[in-house]
């Protein structure tokens, strides 16, 4: 096999659900090819490192062997090998900032329970005996 476009290997490697996801995100300019922009129709060459970016990481592959159908994925390791740096995969676990801050239960806004023992005392309180008089 002597050419595969860059679409359809990015597609074949399962770097991307569908050739037409893999051919946006090259016209996109979120794939580099030897730290090049490429257009969805260029040829791959065995040793072509293939740089995606998917926010937050840009993963990076380096081309081992041509393939133009899609594979397996116990299969994937024979045709292209994840170079992606330590530095990059940890940007997936680092925790997100949200503005919905984590509470213990109970603290903050009264549970349904807890806030019908809080109604039933306040019925006490205002309704005595001696009010209704």
């Amino acid at each position: 096999m002597s050419d595969v476009r860059l679409d359809k290997y990015l597609w074949a490697v399962r770097v991307f659900k569908t050739r037409s996801d893999a051919a946006d995100a090259i016209r996109n300019n979120r794939v580099l090819v030897n730290n090049a922009y490429a257009k969805p129709s260029r040829e791959v060459q065995l040793g072509d490192i293939i740089s995606v970016k998917k926010m937050p990481v840009t993963y990076s592959y380096k081309v081992l062997e041509l393939v133009s159908s899609r594979q397996g994925a116990k299969l994937v390791p024979q045709y292209c090998l994840n170079i992606t740096p330590q530095e990059e995969l940890d940007k997936l676990t680092t925790p997100r900032e949200t503005i919905f801050v984590f509470r213990e239960r109970g603290t903050g806004r009264p549970t349904k329970k807890e806030r019908r023992e809080i109604d039933a005392l306040m019925d006490g309180m205002y309704f005595d005996d001696e009010d209704l008089e």
